[in-house]
């Protein structure tokens, strides 16, 4: 975990059961990756495009949507 992936493409990427804990995805293109039961705790997720965290695990609740 800890990863920067900060302004990264990972559109279409499965990161499905991935621990990306305190991960720095901000600015990432995350359109139609696959984040079923990824670990995203204490992840930056600032500006992250085209997320669906409905499924992921440890999302803060500032990046979930109504």
């Amino acid at each position: 975990s800890e990863a920067n992936l900060k302004n990264t493409n990972l559109q279409g990427a499965d990161l499905s059961y991935s621990d990306l804990r305190y991960s720095h995805l901000h600015n990432a293109n995350l359109t139609g990756a696959n984040l079923d039961y990824a670990n995203l705790g204490g992840a930056i997720l600032d500006g992250a495009i085209g997320a669906d965290f409905s499924r992921a695990f440890n999302v803060s609740f500032k990046y979930l949507k109504d």
